[in-house]
């Protein structure tokens, strides 16, 4: 199982947010090169990289940051956040990331991710946002009528390989994540990287023994709950 470390990006400094709410943000850094480097000392590989601003917004306003990182940092980047158009996904290939996550743009044009996933490939990621079962958009700010476990049996039908799927109510609560709901998704036969609420070694270990590809961790790093030296001795980078 993949371990991603997380950045979250807001007006150029590590942040991260509680259940998604734009006004409870906390900051931990103003040099996010420096994070995403401590983070390769700590023998990390992957890094998942996400533009708070440009999900919101629908326009990338970090990417001169994300550019450093991905240019200096060594890590296997997969970065997303206001990425709605193919000029967006070329940029941040060109700059060197490892996948692009599409979220917003997936569920408001369908029709343009699968063009891009048959164009793209495995450089192709989708992000499912989910409040309450259905798929949220627009930096978590809208939610839809659309059921996310069918979506993401949408999104495997049309070729996406791995899709990134966070239960908003978990994310940044520190209280645990929704195993029921990856257990499911597992099922599905797609790349699933876990998102939201990590916090423990045993949820690390489920995750690992359901089949889930990949797990990020943000907030259980920057609060200490888990070690990230210690996790990647214990599952790979």
């Amino acid at each position: 199982m993949q371990i991603l470390p997380a950045i979250d990006l807001r007006d150029g400094k590590v942040v991260r947010l509680y259940q998604g709410d734009y006004d409870k943000m906390t900051v931990f850094g103003d040099r996010p090169i420096d994070t995403a480097l401590e983070f390769k000392r700590a023998g990390a590989e992957n890094l998942h990289l996400v533009d708070l601003e440009g999900a919101k917004d629908g326009e990338p306003r970090n990417f001169n940051i994300i550019a450093d990182i991905l240019k200096y940092s060594g890590l296997k980047v997969e970065v997303g956040g206001g990425i709605r158009t193919e000029e967006r996904i070329l940029k941040y290939l060109e700059a060197g990331a490892r996948r692009v996550i599409l979220g917003t743009a997936a569920l408001k044009n369908f029709e343009f991710t699968a063009e891009m996933v048959k164009k793209y490939g495995r450089h192709i990621a989708v992000g499912v946002d989910a409040r309450e079962g259905f798929v949220a958009v627009s930096g978590w700010l809208e939610t839809s009528s659309v059921d996310s476990f069918e979506f993401v049996r949408r999104l495997k039908e049309i070729g996406v390989q791995t899709v990134i799927y966070t239960d908003i109510a978990c994310d940044g609560a520190s209280k645990g994540t929704n195993l029921a709901a990856y257990e499911k998704l597992c099922e599905i036969g797609i790349n699933i990287i876990a998102s939201g609420g990590i916090s423990t070694m045993e949820e690390l270990e489920k995750l690992e023994k359901i089949g889930a590809w990949g797990a990020i961790l943000g907030k259980a790093l920057y609060s200490g709950a888990l070690d990230l030296k210690t996790v990647i001795h214990k599952f790979g980078g």
